[in-house]
């Protein structure tokens, strides 16, 4: 048995302490939304939040979610009152948005780095969100949906790639 707290309800589930926490979300909790894309650690498009920080669910077991918080992306949006996540909607309104398949992975890591830098450079951005592979793009979109977001964020104006120095 794990209890946690998922999407901000609390749980107790009966599983094996070994399993997969991407399994333990997909296929016993039916939250589709987190992906599995390489299995080992090296994609990112397992990213869930787990006490706020980003983590790789394809790497954690069950047992690790004991008495913690995991937010999947079915709910980082809980709580705005508005819908989507504020990263969700740059996402969509930048075009960052592919095929979607890391996308989910995407917006979960950027969230832990926009909470601790607010206004980060293009270049800040990249390395943040660095662990996270994309197929489709080629990053400057979603780059773009990250900046867009944290502005929104934190209601400024948009700022154009010259007044952002960083490439």
């Amino acid at each position: 048995m794990v209890r946690f707290v998922l999407n901000g309800k609390e749980i107790q589930i009966d599983t094996p302490p070994d399993r997969r926490v991407v399994d333990l979300l997909r296929e016993d909790l039916g939250l589709t939304g987190t992906k599995e894309g390489c299995g080992a650690g090296e994609c990112g498009a397992c990213t869930i939040l787990v006490d706020g920080e980003s983590r790789l669910s394809c790497l954690m077991l069950a047992a690790q979610l004991e008495g913690r918080s995991l937010t999947s992306i079915e709910g980082l949006s809980q709580g705005t009152g508005a819908g989507l996540h504020p990263l969700q909607e740059a996402f969509v309104e930048c075009g960052a948005v592919q095929c979607g398949f890391c996308s989910p992975g995407m917006v979960l890591a950027a969230v832990p780095l926009l909470e601790k830098n607010p206004d980060p450079t293009r270049l800040e951005i990249r390395k943040g969100m660095s662990g996270n592979l994309c197929r489709c793009t080629g990053y400057v979109k979603i780059v773009d949906a990250v900046a867009a977001a944290a502005r929104k964020m934190k209601n400024q104006p948009e700022k154009t790639a010259a007044e952002d120095s960083a490439p």
